[in-house]
């Protein structure tokens, strides 16, 4: 049976340490968030954010627009919080609604505050090997892994997913870290014949079932890094958690996994963003 990654307990000692090393500033890093409109599920991962930064001692500064707002408008108020020295780093909440660009939006954060890691500028740094943020979602994952003592080094890592919020920089992460990566994606023919190869099996596709038993290989370390809902309604990832688990060695539950680490991890790129800009990093 497998070892179940606690992704809460493991948050909490990541927000526990940002927080403690936050003290050691002369002003609190500062999160600025933009919503725009009013979808429940983007109503809810922006509170979830804004009380992690109250659990750091960290400032946050909401700032919600309706939802016909127009692209200047969000560019304007873009460019104002590129400018305010409270604020340290700046999260576009998406999706957006229709009428704006989203990359446009994305990439007029300044680079320094872009602490989701979209900006060109950074997902090159982090595809060099040397970067200033790293991507929430993957770096979590990493984290999870080394918490765990899951080695890398020589493994066989199999992402499923090609996101470049997901899939691209996790493949990336795991590379680096000297594990040899194949990534398969919706036009990956058999792909049950590359995730039984797969001493790592990462899976961020959005598909209900997609991961059985049969797919993976004995001993693996799964993690499930979707969020879906069921026919019942319910919460679950990619992965037959139930048929799986006997099988893995290791497995993240849906949720109470990837999901803590992921906000966790945006805690940690505010501290490096507010400490770079009061010159200590």
């Amino acid at each position: 049976m497998a070892t179940r990654i606690d992704g809460k307990a493991l948050a909490a000692k990541v927000k526990a340490r940002a927080a403690e090393e936050a003290k050691g500033l002369a002003r609190k890093p500062g999160l600025a968030v933009i919503l725009v409109g009013d979808d429940p599920a983007s109503r809810v991962y922006v509170t979830g954010k804004e009380k992690d930064c109250a659990e750091c001692g960290f400032l946050s500064f909401e700032h919600k627009l309706p939802a016909e707002t127009a692209q200047v408008e969000l560019l304007q108020l873009i460019e104002q919080l590129n400018g305010d020295e409270d604020v340290d780093g700046i999260l576009v909440q998406l999706p957006l609604p229709e009428q704006l660009n989203e990359e446009q939006v994305l990439n007029a954060i300044a680079p320094e505050k872009d602490v989701d890691c979209f900006h060109p500028f950074n997902v090159g740094r982090l595809v060099i090997g040397d970067p200033v943020f790293l991507p929430c979602t993957p770096a979590g994952v990493m984290e999870m892994l080394k918490e765990y003592d899951i080695p890398v080094q020589g493994k066989q890592c199999v992402v499923l997913g090609r996101s470049n919020i997901v899939g691209k920089p996790m493949g990336t992460l795991l590379m680096q870290a000297d594990g040899t990566v194949t990534t398969c994606h919706s036009r990956t023919p058999n792909l049950a014949k590359y995730t039984r190869e797969a001493d790592i099996l990462v899976s961020a596709v959005g598909r209900v079932g997609l991961v059985t038993a049969d797919m993976v290989k004995e001993g693996a370390a799964v993690i499930d890094v979707a969020m879906n809902r069921n026919a019942e309604g319910k919460l679950c990832g990619d992965v037959d958690f139930a048929a799986v688990e006997p099988k893995a060695a290791y497995i993240t539950p849906v949720p109470g996994g990837v999901g803590p680490m992921t906000r966790a991890m945006l805690m940690q790129n505010i501290l490096t963003a507010a400490k770079r800009h009061q010159g200590m990093d």
